[in-house]
């Protein structure tokens, strides 16, 4: 670690993350290389159980807005991300074998409160357009800002209102029912409106409601109309209540 460099880990509070490129390079070449590092980025969100509220990937550094790790050490999630980097990376560019592709170590900053959190949220996502590369934040592929502008999915799961309200509306929500479940629900149905029409002719039969000339069924069924068959209501979309 650098001297006089100090980092303060377990905290409960969020952090901003910066790391280079070696010699702050432009080793972001390509969209293919862009692409296996926000790859990467989801893969240690799920292996170390963390949330990413944001994140920016330039062409010498990135920065990323994140939490820490419940069952880890922040340090370790970033050793891991660069690391895995590095590796697949190099089993698709053999050239790069023998060169490193991150400067060591790592800035981090504790974020205490709401505004800085929204300072550096909003910084991270116009550096692209700060930098030149694109005209608005939405132009720059890789970065968080589509998901907070646009509700638009990516690789990387970004933490935030829309993510829990959505969250919570899968876990309220009633599962969908196929076509099939649907048809044998009906079928069950009509089937017990059936046994119900059986079960009534062999009662009017034995209590002796039913004649030779007039049956009293035909008689109820001429003053009262046709019995309908009516399925079950579809259990995902429910009848509305009158």
């Amino acid at each position: 670690m650098a001297r006089g460099l100090r980092r303060f880990h377990q905290s409960g509070q969020s952090h901003f993350l910066t790391f280079s490129c070696y010699r702050r390079r432009p080793n972001f070449t390509s969209a293919d290389t862009y692409d296996l590092f926000v790859q990467c980025l989801e893969d240690m969100r799920r292996r170390f159980a963390m949330c990413i509220y944001g994140y920016v990937v330039m062409p010498e550094h990135v920065h990323l807005l994140v939490n820490e790790p419940e069952r880890a050490r922040l340090a370790d999630a970033m050793h891991f991300l660069k690391l895995s980097f590095a590796k697949r990376l190099r089993s698709r560019r053999r050239a790069l074998e023998s060169s490193s592709f991150w400067q060591k170590r790592y800035y981090d900053r504790n974020l205490r409160d709401k505004r800085e959190f929204t300072i550096k949220l909003r910084y991270l996502h116009r550096n692209p357009v700060k930098r030149g590369l694109v005209k608005q934040p939405a132009d720059w592929k890789w970065s968080s800002f589509r998901h907070y502008a646009l509700r638009q999915p990516g690789i990387v799961e970004i933490e935030s209102a829309s993510t829990a309200t959505d969250r919570e509306s899968k876990t309220k929500g009633r599962p969908e029912c196929s076509s099939t479940q649907v048809s044998v629900q009906r079928t069950d149905a009509n089937l017990g409106h059936q046994r119900l029409l059986i079960l009534f002719r062999a009662l009017c039969k034995r209590i002796g409601f039913l004649t030779s000339g007039a049956p009293f069924f035909r008689v109820l069924c001429e003053r009262v109309g046709p019995l309908t068959l009516r399925p079950a209501p579809h259990p995902c979309h429910p009848e509305p209540a009158l």
